[in-house]
């Protein structure tokens, strides 16, 4: 019995799965959440496009050109469209809570603490730092923050008391 083909949808989900964020190669762009959508829709040349929409984590985001290059090779390669265009949009805003729950572990695994859930009953438009963050070493909350700039805007520094690990931790939005 011969397997059926990926829908093309479920084809560009398993390749845009593939790219790394920039900043942080243990975290996909999907798991990242920052793929908003995609389409695939007629191109101006005739033939068709395929679209994608991609959500900066924050305005002035330093990765996104690296994000629109890597999203735009790995789907050209894939020969899916004619064209295939990587808009950034700021349709809705890109949150923490977008982070899946692998993407969760893929952080924590490799040393950064994710941002906590923050749902609908925190937040806002600004990155928020917290007193403390759950050491990804130790899983302890016995951590200071040492410095609210990290080495981007998204992240903090924190020290753990209990494993004497430095670490970096995602600031909810």
């Amino acid at each position: 019995m011969v397997a059926a083909a990926p829908s093309r949808e479920s084809a560009v989900w398993a390749a845009l799965a593939e790219i790394a964020d920039p900043e942080i190669p243990a975290i996909s762009l999907v798991d990242l959440g920052v793929i908003r959508s995609f389409f695939f829709e007629p191109g101006e040349s005739g033939g068709e496009r395929l679209t994608v929409e991609l959500m900066p984590t924050f305005v002035g985001c330093p990765a996104i050109d690296v994000m629109r290059q890597q999203i735009g090779e790995q789907l050209r390669d894939l020969g899916l469209a004619d064209e295939v265009v990587v808009q950034v949009t700021f349709a809705e805003p890109w949150t923490s809570d977008r982070i899946t729950p692998a993407g969760r572990e893929a952080l924590r695994s490799s040393g950064f603490a994710p941002p906590m859930t923050i749902g609908s009953t925190f937040g806002g438009d600004s990155l928020t730092v917290l007193p403390i963050a759950t050491c990804p070493y130790c899983a302890s909350r016995n951590t200071t923050l040492e410095n609210p700039f990290g080495p981007t805007l998204c992240r903090a520094i924190y020290h753990c008391a209990d494993c004497r690990q430095p670490f970096e931790a995602f600031k909810p939005v």
